[in-house]
């Protein structure tokens, strides 16, 4: 046995470290960076990261070759599947108001590496999503000028056929990164205020094509002589919907600015809400109205409205129509450049990327490295991938990052309020840290002896004493008090928070299953009727019995911020949802995602765990070492001691001893 235990120690300790928590200082409000965006701003950001090239593009792309007028339902299912994530992120943003959005919600609640390859994920959601936008910006300004700039680009510099990449280099795309890259990095002001004038043009044009748009509408083409409103069916509405999460992808940028809002706490709730409402209402509304006006099938998918408009014979309103949507998709492009440098900044901040991408610039105040490396990079994929490559990978990052903030929600809401030895909060932005009153002899003393008790910090003996008093009042995760007489003996002795950790690792798994036996049951797998119906079954309860285990558990009640409604009920609908969109997309998506996983897990292994701010705080050395000595009497007394080296712990011991019966001789 002892063999086995010493041989299963470094499997134990790397699992230890790769599960390793980020700790949260106290102040919560200190910040390298500039705090100074108010409510508008966020909202104005949120509305720029999600009404761009999804609106005059997508809507055209996906109507015509997926969904046909359905995508109006597309759009409510990916809608309703992001309001689900968007509460998750919004009770991060006010909670921890830190950069990093779902890296750090990752890192403080379910572990280290989880965090990294989610942060890894993001950073490439950003980068294609800013590739995507900039390849669409380009090819809606050549569509105005009847698609010259293609023309003497294939013919005068590059063509190709490759398989995933585009026919020709889109210089022009590239271009504009670059450009957006250099405004990025005046600063966090001078990118809100090109926000500011984008996202104004840009709404004013929507109201625009509403408007004019509703007067165009020919209920015909909704009819059967087109096609019909549902030419797919419901399997082409849900492989829709999963595109279609492109359009929703940005209200995230709400969340990785919080480090720079003056008040995250009330800004990031109200703005996700409220940009999150105007671009879904924008989307299912266009959507009607482009799908009304013409044919489904007759779409152009490079400037779907634009050509409307061109059709119809109203060639002015095509000119309003693509100005706007150039506007639209700079603010985009601001977004995806604004939000990506700084998740790379947490990431290299916290030790986990190289820390090159962690200085700030002092006058700008924003990470100018990250920003101007990255942009390089994304002006690199725009130059040689195509529009529909980059947005089908796109959306299984984004449905990766939103399961795992709500897998984070649940477990931090059940996770009891942790402090370190120094003070800070490793689990919680809002420690339970009031003083307590004098310790009485009954909760110093060992339960079963008089013995003296050691401690390595005044916070443990505090955490003790307040554990012990609080008989009567459970704390977060644990057990409640009415299920104790029947489920006590089965759970009662699990640490605080084990228990839902699991469940909340039952639900990922289950919906995984589920999602499987349902999207490939019958077809691929080829499944009898009674081996389908019984799988959708015992996976159907294993995920409601999850749920049922977290509820009978006690959740946090101190938080002051915005908090997610029906938890655990809603982020695990959260993560069925995003799990069963991700089963939608094509299998090749899931090969570039396992490849990129691959590289992530390479720089990890090789860069990012050995340099893990977490990592070397533990493995700082200490020379002098204090203990908190519980004496019978109910008295604490300090004993300073030097740390031995582990070969010489038992000499180490042997010295304590007679010093702590020294102090107690003494008294």
């Amino acid at each position: 046995m002892e063999t086995c235990a010493r041989g299963c120690a470094p499997a134990v300790r790397l699992c230890q470290k790769l599960n390793r928590l980020k700790t949260l200082e106290d102040d919560m409000m200190a910040t390298s960076l500039k705090r100074c965006l108010s409510t508008l701003d966020l909202t104005l950001l949120g509305v720029g990261g999600m009404v761009g090239s999804g609106l005059y593009v997508l809507t055209g792309t996906v109507a015509k070759d997926t969904v046909g007028p359905a995508i109006i339902i597309s759009f409510i299912i990916a809608g309703f599947a992001s309001l689900l994530a968007a509460f998750c992120y919004a009770e991060f943003g006010a909670r921890i108001p830190k950069t990093g959005s779902a890296y750090m919600f990752t890192y403080v609640s379910v572990g280290e590496v989880w965090a990294f390859l989610i942060g890894w994920n993001v950073i490439l959601e950003n980068m294609i999503g800013g590739a995507a936008v900039a390849r669409a910006w380009s090819g809606y300004l050549d569509s105005i000028f009847n698609h010259a700039i293609q023309n003497f680009t294939e013919t005068h510099v590059m063509h190709w056929d490759v398989h995933f990449l585009a026919h020709y280099p889109d210089i022009l795309a590239a271009g504009i990164l670059v450009v957006a890259s250099f405004f990025i990095s005046f600063g966090v002001q001078v990118s809100s205020y090109l926000n500011h004038i984008f996202s104004t043009i840009s709404m004013c044009v929507i109201i625009f094509i509403l408007v004019f748009g509703f007067i165009l509408a020919e209920p015909v083409n909704w009819t059967m002589d087109e096609g019909g409103f549902a030419p797919f069916g419901l399997s082409g509405i849900l492989a829709g919907s999963a595109t279609c999460f492109y359009a929703f992808v940005g209200f995230d940028v709400i969340a990785s600015s919080s480090e720079e809002a003056k008040n995250p706490q009330k800004s990031v709730p109200i703005a996700t809400a409220i940009s999150l409402g105007l671009a879904a209402a924008a989307y299912i509304l266009v959507s009607t109205v482009l799908t009304l006006m013409v044919p489904w099938h007759s779409l152009d998918p490079n400037s779907a409205l634009a050509d409307a408009f061109f059709r119809r014979g109203y060639s002015w309103a095509g000119v309003i129509v693509a100005i706007g949507s150039i506007c639209a998709m700079n603010t985009v492009l601001l977004c995806n450049l604004f939000s990506l440098p700084r998740i790379v900044y947490a990431m290299a901040e916290d030790g986990l990327f190289f820390s090159i991408f962690a200085r700030v610039n002092p006058i700008t105040k924003v990470p100018v490295n990250a920003i101007l490396v990255f942009g390089i990079l994304m002006a690199t994929m725009a130059l040689v991938f195509d529009l529909e490559a980059l947005v089908q990978f796109l959306s299984i990052g984004t449905l990766l990052a939103y399961t795992f903030v709500a897998a984070s929600v649940i477990v931090l809401r059940f996770q009891p309020n942790k402090t370190s030895s120094k003070g800070t909060a490793s689990t919680s932005p809002n420690p339970s840290a009031g003083p307590s009153e004098g310790p009485s002899e009954s909760q110093t003393i060992n339960e079963d002896s008089g013995e003296l008790k050691q401690y390595e910090s005044f916070s443990d003996k505090l955490q003790l004493v307040e554990r012990q008093a609080s008989t009567e009042h459970r704390g977060a995760g644990q057990l409640k008090a009415y299920w104790e007489p029947y489920l006590g003996k089965l759970l009662g002795q699990c640490e605080p928070g084990e228990v839902v950790g699991h469940c909340v690792l039952t639900i990922i798994v289950s919906s995984v299953s589920l999602c499987v036996v349902v999207e490939f049951g019958t077809k691929q797998l080829q499944l009898p009727v009674w081996s389908f119906v019984t799988l959708l079954v015992i996976f159907s309860l294993a995920y409601v019995l999850s749920l049922t285990l977290i509820w009978l558990h006690e959740p946090q009640t101190t938080s002051k911020t915005f908090q997610v409604p029906l938890v655990p009920l809603t982020p695990a609908a959260s993560i069925l949802i995003n799990i069963f969109l991700m089963m939608k997309l094509n299998y090749l998506t899931w090969i570039r995602f396992t490849v990129w996983i691959a590289i992530g897990l390479f720089v990890y292994f090789g860069y990012g765990i050995w340099h893990s701010k977490e990592g070397l705080r533990e493995l700082q050395p200490k020379d002098m070492a204090a203990r908190y000595v519980v004496l019978p009497s109910g008295s604490l007394v300090e004993t300073v001691q030097s740390v031995q080296p582990e070969g010489q712990l038992d000499a180490s011991a042997h010295h304590t001893a007679p010093t702590s019966e020294e102090f107690a001789g003494n008294r």
